[in-house]
């Protein structure tokens, strides 16, 4: 998911309300963001909508219209 989003830094919500787990996140060397992101979910951009090999970050209903129905 994160690598068709362009990697683990794109998964993170800048308007997370836990301003201290994003602080941390933020701040977190690249090769030790994924256990980091694992133990403070709260700060993942949601929903996390897939379709097929798509997939969307955040409320994005006018690229859903977009995808086919399976």
């Amino acid at each position: 998911m994160a690598q068709t989003q362009g990697g683990l830094a794109a998964l993170v919500d800048v308007n997370a309300r836990d301003t201290y787990a994003l602080s941390l996140v933020q701040h977190t060397p690249d090769a030790l963001l994924e256990g980091i992101l694992l133990e403070n979910q709260q700060v993942i951009r949601t929903p996390i909508v897939r379709n097929g090999k798509a997939a969307t970050l955040g409320y994005e209903p006018d690229i859903w219209k977009g995808w086919e129905q399976a």
